[in-house]
């Protein structure tokens, strides 16, 4: 069974920084997409960055220059580097990935996935 798994969240203060990475495990034909999303209590689920095969990259205004989303296709990871946090960056971190699994005689599976999120807290 594929799936993906984040870890690195944390309590920090402002200013802080923190490391936040993802795994995907299991069998893994190609991976495309990496992104990080956001969710803060009472609001909706936001995307911060994502980074394509090519090693394209987007991210929202709001964490321009402070954040940095990278991949490892080697380790099927990928990773956000949080610098400079802020008490607004407080919120739910969620992984996602877009691969192609195979499966078995049916080929190849195009799979959407969600980490289980992790929380990151930014307060002094």
């Amino acid at each position: 069974q594929v799936q993906v798994v984040e870890s690195g969240g944390g309590l920090v203060q402002p200013g802080g920084s923190l490391r936040l990475s993802c795994a995907a495990s299991g069998n893994i034909f190609s991976l495309y997409i990496w992104a990080w999303y956001r969710q803060a209590p009472g609001e909706e689920r936001e995307l911060v960055a994502n980074i394509t095969s090519g090693h394209t990259t987007y991210y929202t205004d709001s964490v321009k220059g402070r954040f940095t989303i990278s991949r490892d296709n080697a380790n099927n990871m990928a990773f956000l580097q949080m610098n400079s946090l802020k008490p607004e960056d407080t919120a739910v971190y969620y992984c996602y990935a877009e691969l192609q699994a195979p499966m078995g005689p049916e080929g190849f599976k195009y799979l959407k996935l969600w980490g289980q999120g992790t929380v990151v807290t930014v307060s002094p």
